[in-house]
C-alpha cells in the first residue's frame, strides 16, 4: 500500500502562486509515475500535469507556461508550482501514484484550490 498525502491548498487571488505538494510513501518513489489532477465541481477529473520518475513532464494545454511539476526523490515528493492563477483554476486537486512493480495506482484525500477573481 501507497499512502499520498496532499498538501498547500488555499484560497488566493486571481494572478496569484501557490504550491502544492504530494508526499507518497515507498521505498521506490524513485520509479513511480506521479500525476497531480484536478475537479471542479459539475466537471470530471482531468489530468493537469504528470512526471516520470526520469523527470519528463507533461502539461495540459489550459496550464503549459503557468504551472510546473517537479519532483525530489530523496524525500518522497512531488510538487506542483501554480502561476498566474485564473479563476477557473479553482477545484479541489489530487496527487496520484502510480507504482510500475507491482502494479498500483494511489491516490490521496486531495486539496482545495480557490482563485478569487
Amino acid at each position: 500500500q501507497v499512502h499520498v498525502v496532499e498538501s498547500g491548498g488555499g484560497l488566493v487571488q486571481a494572478g496569484g502562486s501557490l504550491r502544492l505538494s504530494c508526499a507518497a510513501s515507498g521505498t521506490i518513489f524513485s520509479t513511480y509515475m506521479m500525476n497531480w489532477y484536478r475537479q471542479a465541481p459539475g466537471k470530471q477529473r482531468e489530468l493537469v500535469a504528470g512526471i516520470t520518475g526520469g523527470g519528463t513532464t507533461n502539461y495540459v494545454d489550459s496550464v503549459k507556461g503557468r504551472f510546473t511539476i517537479s519532483r525530489d526523490n530523496a524525500k518522497n515528493t512531488v510538487y506542483l508550482q501554480m502561476n498566474s492563477l485564473k479563476p477557473e483554476d479553482t477545484a479541489v486537486y489530487y496527487c496520484n501514484a502510480v507504482r510500475p512493480s507491482p502494479l498500483g495506482i494511489y491516490w490521496g484525500q486531495g486539496t482545495q484550490v480557490t482563485v478569487s477573481s
